[in-house]
C-alpha cells in the first residue's frame, strides 16, 4: 500500500466520521498504526508508518530520518505535539502537574494536555524513561510536531 492510497483511505475514514453519529472511533492496523479520531480531532497515538496531521486538511507526513538521527544522537526520546494548541502541565490550575523533571513515566502515562479548539487532549507518553526537560511553559501555544518533553 503506498501513501497515496492510504490518505485516501484516512480522507474517506475523516468523512465518515464527520457524517455519522460516532463521536469517537479508534483504529489498530496489522502494521502497528493507531489512529484516534474524535470529531474536530484525529490523533496518531503511535506510527511506524506514516500518519495524518491532526486538526488540518488529511495529508500523509513521512518520518525525517534526519529527525530521528538526531534524536537518537541526543539519546532522549521526545514527546511532541500532536496538533497546534494550548500546552497544559496539569489537569486544572491548581492541580499538581503531570510530571516534573525527574519523575520516571511508563508508555501510556498522560503527561500534559493540549487544548484545540476547546477540547482538551490527554497527551500520553510514547515511551517509559525519566523525565530530562519540559520544553513547554504552562498555557503557551504549541504547533503540530512541537517538543513539549524530553525522556531520557
Amino acid at each position: 500500500m503506498n501513501y497515496n492510497e492510504i490518505e485516501e483511505d484516512v480522507k474517506k475514514m475523516i468523512t465518515d466520521i464527520e457524517n455519522s453519529s460516532i463521536n469517537s472511533m479508534e483504529i489498530e492496523f496489522p502494521n502497528g498504526l493507531k489512529i484516534k479520531m474524535d470529531k474536530g480531532n484525529v490523533k496518531a497515538l503511535s506510527a511506524p508508518m506514516p500518519v495524518v496531521a491532526p486538526n488540518s486538511a488529511p495529508t500523509v507526513v513521512k518520518d525525517e530520518p534526519s529527525a530521528m538521527i538526531k534524536q537518537e544522537q541526543e539519546n532522549y526520546k521526545e514527546i511532541k505535539s500532536p496538533m497546534v494548541g494550548t500546552f497544559y502541565a496539569s489537569s486544572s490550575p491548581k492541580a499538581e502537574p503531570f510530571v516534573k523533571v525527574g519523575d520516571k513515566v511508563k508508555k501510556g502515562q498522560v503527561v500534559c494536555i493540549v487544548e484545540a479548539m476547546k477540547l482538551m487532549n490527554e497527551i500520553e507518553s510514547e515511551f517509559d524513561g525519566e523525565v530530562v526537560e519540559i520544553c513547554k511553559n504552562n498555557e503557551e501555544m504549541v504547533e503540530y510536531g512541537d517538543v513539549l518533553i524530553k525522556l531520557k
